[in-house]
């Protein structure tokens, strides 16, 4: 276990939790919503500190990120537990064990350890994702610090739902972030993951103004967030408080965990969404979860100059960062090729 780093007495052995949006009030032997931060005679720890549900090697363009190195690979890891209960879930397996299941598991990894695998898998970034990084944040934050040192960049693929101390003491040690936009209802958000959709906005706009790399994914779901109007919504937000060069993926849902009786996302319904991304201004509009290339065109030319085939990237940006045939410049970090 490890004390918490972001949390608040209270009276009668009570605690706030300031780590996420949710701010749990959590009472003496009790657990936060997360189910992995306990309140033991007054403060607050923290049950999954090293303790790694998930690690390996991917590229960097699974996560999704497809600005930031592409072709890169990183070392990813996850630690049990989350602090939303979406019925969609990718990844319920293991980040809702704590939830369904009510016991920790997990192989132990010391930050140090973290740090040395990235750097024996020649990786260039370490991925806390999977599950929620932020419920683990003591643990991404010594781990990203010496990442640092180790000259190796830390990426966040997260819902969001940070709360303002959280990212201002994190943000200088993170390079870029994937967020969630998982709809731009509030009712979506309170009746199908069990929180509210404004933190979410909130730290959108903190990350972009922080100068942390960011591209946002929508998973678009039949008859949940599909509507035309509401994947308007969610481009002209992106578009209007994050930038035009933010990529946008929107992503093809396939039936799982609670929502098996929904049907996959249409094609023809992605399409849609990446013409109404390009309409709001969006430069770099993806769809995903439906194979086949992947590719950056130039947003003046459309030349071809990132080609991705099942994660095998080619890139002809030049070494400015820009299209060799119009010389406009592409956005990205370390998307310069040769």
């Amino acid at each position: 276990m490890q004390e918490a780093l972001l949390y608040q007495k209270l009276d009668d052995g009570k605690v706030r939790c300031r780590l996420c949006a949710h701010y749990c009030v959590i009472a003496r032997g009790q657990k936060g919503l997360c189910q992995v931060r306990e309140n033991q005679d007054g403060k607050l720890y923290s049950l999954v500190y090293g303790r790694t549900i998930s690690q390996g090697v991917d590229p960097i363009e699974k996560k999704p990120l497809y600005h930031f190195y592409p072709g890169s690979r990183t070392f990813s890891i996850a630690t049990p537990g989350c602090n939303f209960r979406c019925d969609w879930c990718q990844n319920w397996e293991i980040s809702q064990v704590p939830r369904q299941q009510h016991f920790m598991t997990g192989k132990e990894l010391s930050p140090d350890d973290v740090v040395a695998a990235a750097r024996t898998s020649a990786c260039r970034s370490i991925a806390y994702t999977y599950t929620e990084p932020t419920i683990f944040f003591e643990y991404s934050y010594d781990t990203a610090r010496l990442a640092r040192e180790a000259g190796i960049a830390n990426l966040y693929v997260s819902n969001g739902y940070m709360s303002s101390e959280m990212l201002d003491l994190f943000h200088p040690w993170l390079d870029a972030a994937n967020i969630d936009l998982k709809a731009f209802r509030d009712a979506t958000y309170r009746k199908y993951v069990g929180a509210g959709l404004q933190p979410v906005l909130d730290s959108l706009k903190r990350l972009s103004r922080a100068g942390v790399w960011l591209e946002v994914t929508t998973l678009v779901i039949p008859g949940i967030n599909d509507d035309p109007k509401e994947l308007e919504d969610i481009a002209m937000f992106i578009a209007e408080e994050l930038g035009t060069d933010t990529p946008w993926h929107v992503s093809r849902f396939f039936p799982q965990y609670k929502m098996e009786q929904i049907p996959p996302t249409p094609p023809e319904v992605l399409q849609q969404a990446v013409e109404i991304g390009q309409k709001k201004g969006l430069k770099y509009v993806y769809m995903g979860n439906v194979g086949g290339e992947m590719n950056t065109n130039c947003p003046a030319c459309g030349a071809l100059l990132i080609r991705r085939s099942r994660f095998e990237v080619s890139c002809q940006v030049d070494r400015k960062g820009c299209c060799p045939g119009c010389g406009e410049h592409i956005a990205g970090v370390g998307v310069a090729g040769g």
